[in-house]
């Protein structure tokens, strides 16, 4: 018994001073000051009772705090880590007209963000955050079914979709709409590309890169895929309130149906899948790609988008959820398929045939939004600034689950449901225990 006792003795000291050799994780105070982004307006906005939220990575925790009129604020006693930080603030159209001078009717939002903020007590425990406006859509990226569904008890990924809402209340045509999955960095692991000190691509140190036009990463974004709904014009009516779902191959995955080499393709439980043999256009690449996959079946009764760009074999949006949906139109001085196109900004130069990507001007977008891996330590620097998407939205259980992102319902007007838009994808959206085209949440 003695020898036990003595055992126990000895494991608690060993213990004791394994504790007392870590390094001493002090808390940190943060340092958080709010400004708004006006150039040379000549005109100001009050910056104090503003709203900072923090969020730790590492224990999901919120906690907020109110501006100064300085537009500071400090989080004391920070545990170290990593943390999001967020701010959205909200200029009344009465406000906002008479600040500015110019004629609103909607709230005008202004967003900021910084995230995966290391915060320790080596770390400049300081941030700037510079609140920057966002258009508020009328079509919104409503749902991105992007994870898909198991690979042996599903579909795997041929079921995805995009579904797209008109917010407003009146008619709007659809024709002509351009819908785009957003390209940017994949790897953190990755070193032989031109970065910049946020971790994203720079893309002013890509091949032959035009700098007169504006800010090559801040000015414009960049498409891995780029598709545009046909039409005269008036040929895809889109009633207040409803959407169109843009398919990868629209038809009932539910059921079984025969590929393009006659071999039957059928899912072991459909409950875990969609039918999207109702989708208002579906993207058919087997037309067009030296081998199309067997399962990308043209339905005829569902008009095709036109694709201007596109990467591997059918519109396979990322399942891991390094990627974006934005949407945009145009006027009738630009073609888009002149657009510049432009190679990743490698370190070495790139070969002839290295893919390239149209370069698209972020004047034009009407919404985007961002998507993030689930798990916080997989994430990748953000591809959108504030003005477009402040966050970023995911899927909780991540790749194949059958789960998708959906934009949040803010309210209903005279039975229709107008959709939350604050241009923060991590506001804005939930998600989708099973992906369903035309649900709300």
């Amino acid at each position: 018994m003695m020898k036990k006792i003595a055992l126990i003795i000895i494991i608690g000291l060993m213990i004791a001073c394994k504790k007392d050799n870590q390094p001493n994780v002090l808390p940190t105070d943060l340092n958080v000051k709010v400004t708004f982004d006006l150039a040379n307006s000549g005109y100001t906005f009050p910056v104090e009772n503003i709203t900072i939220r923090i969020k730790s990575l590492i224990s999901g925790r919120y906690r907020s705090l109110i501006t100064n009129n300085k537009g500071l604020g400090t989080f004391n006693d920070l545990p170290a880590g990593r943390y999001d930080v967020d701010v959205s603030y909200t200029v009344s159209a009465a406000d906002y007209t008479a600040i500015t001078g110019i004629i609103t009717t909607k709230p005008v939002i202004f967003n900021a963000a910084e995230k995966n903020k290391l915060v320790n007590k080596d770390n400049t425990a300081e941030l700037t955050l510079n609140l920057k406006a966002g258009n508020i859509g009328n079509w919104l990226v409503k749902q991105v079914y992007y994870a898909g569904s198991d690979r042996t008890l599903g579909a795997l990924y041929r079921d995805q979709f995009i579904e797209i809402y008109n917010n407003t209340n009146e008619v709007m045509y659809a024709d002509s709409l351009y819908i785009t999955e957003i390209w940017g960095r994949q790897s953190t692991t990755n070193t032989t590309y031109n970065l910049q000190t946020n971790g994203q691509y720079d893309w002013s140190k890509s091949l032959n890169m035009i700098t007169t036009n504006g800010d090559p990463n801040t000015d414009f974004i960049y498409a891995k895929t780029l598709c545009m709904i046909p039409g005269n014009g008036k040929a895809y009516p889109v009633k207040p309130g409803e959407s169109i779902v843009l398919a990868q191959t629209a038809l009932n995955h539910k059921s079984p149906f025969t590929g393009t080499d006659g071999v039957t393709i059928s899912v072991r439980n459909p409950e875990l899948t969609v039918d999207l043999s109702k989708a208002d256009f579906e993207a058919y690449y087997g037309s067009f790609v030296p081998r199309p996959l067997d399962s990308d079946i043209d339905n005829p009764l569902v008009p095709n988008v036109e694709v201007l760009s596109y990467t591997g074999t059918d519109m396979i949006l990322d399942n891991t959820g390094r990627t974006g949906i934005a949407i945009f139109k145009v006027d009738g001085t630009q073609n888009v398929k002149n657009w510049p196109m432009y190679n990743e900004p490698s370190k070495t130069t790139p070969s002839s045939t290295a893919r390239k990507y149209y370069q698209i001007p972020s004047k034009y977008i009407i919404d985007a939004m961002e998507i993030q891996p689930n798990v916080a330590s997989s994430r990748l620097p953000k591809k959108l600034g504030a003005d477009l998407d402040a966050g970023f939205a995911f899927v909780p259980k991540g790749a194949y689950t059958s789960q998708s992102v959906i934009r949040k319902t803010e309210k209903i007007e005279n039975g229709r449901v107008i959709l939350k838009d604050t241009n923060n994808s991590t506001e804005d959206f939930d998600f989708l225990d099973i992906a369903l085209p035309r649900a709300f949440k």
